[in-house]
């Protein structure tokens, strides 16, 4: 990893976005398991969505990890990556969404509501770490959209899961699940833009 300037990583001497990294990768995995289980639980395709933005944030957020201190090509390698990996997440919760579309079920709301709730409670204990590292290099720039892709969806399911109860119909679950789909493809689309352009300067 020693081609090019590591110096130039502007989280390389900065223990802080370590410790920032290391709380998102633990609340994420952790929570993606429960809110994974908790979307089965309930029928919901938005928690299970939302719990697979979850899981793939603290897998990928582990991989910007490891990329502190690399050189900015790899860096930038590892940022497309992460961008390559949210477009395939975005496509299967489309896929899989699709999939609910024809085979309805209502989900349990309140269930959905709850879990949705502690989701939401996780994630800004996730993004506050990383407020003041959301404009570094196209790694650090991939682990912000990540974050923040995971407030925004928890807020949706949250909202989604008050009109399930209101209206009780499944729609409102299913919207927001593609929603979220289509959440993962604009970031991955901007994560790989951000990564070429890293790549291009490193040449």
């Amino acid at each position: 990893m020693e081609d090019g300037d590591t110096s130039s990583d502007p989280a390389y001497k900065d223990p802080s976005y370590r410790r920032a990294l290391w709380i998102v990768v633990a609340l994420n995995l952790g929570y993606g398991v429960v809110e994974m289980f908790g979307g089965f639980l309930s029928g919901s395709q938005a928690l299970k969505a939302d719990a697979l933005d979850f899981l793939g944030d603290g897998a990928i957020t582990f991989l910007g990890l490891l990329a502190i201190g690399w050189s900015l090509t790899w860096r930038a390698r590892s940022a497309m990556i992460q961008g390559v990996f949210l477009g395939l997440l975005g496509l299967g919760v489309v896929g899989s969404t699709l999939w609910r579309v024809l085979n309805q079920t209502t989900p349990e709301a309140g269930l959905m509501g709850a879990f949705a709730v502690g989701a939401l409670i996780v994630n800004i204990l996730a993004v506050l770490p990383l407020l003041k590292h959301r404009k570094g290099d196209a790694n650090m720039r991939a682990v912000w959209l990540f974050s923040r892709n995971d407030a925004i969806g928890n807020l949706a399911v949250v909202i989604a899961a008050g009109l399930v109860a209101w209206l009780g119909s499944a729609w409102p679950d299913l919207i927001v699940a593609f929603a979220i789909a289509g959440l993962f493809l604009h970031s991955s689309w901007m994560i790989i833009r951000d990564a070429r352009s890293d790549l291009v300067e490193a040449d």
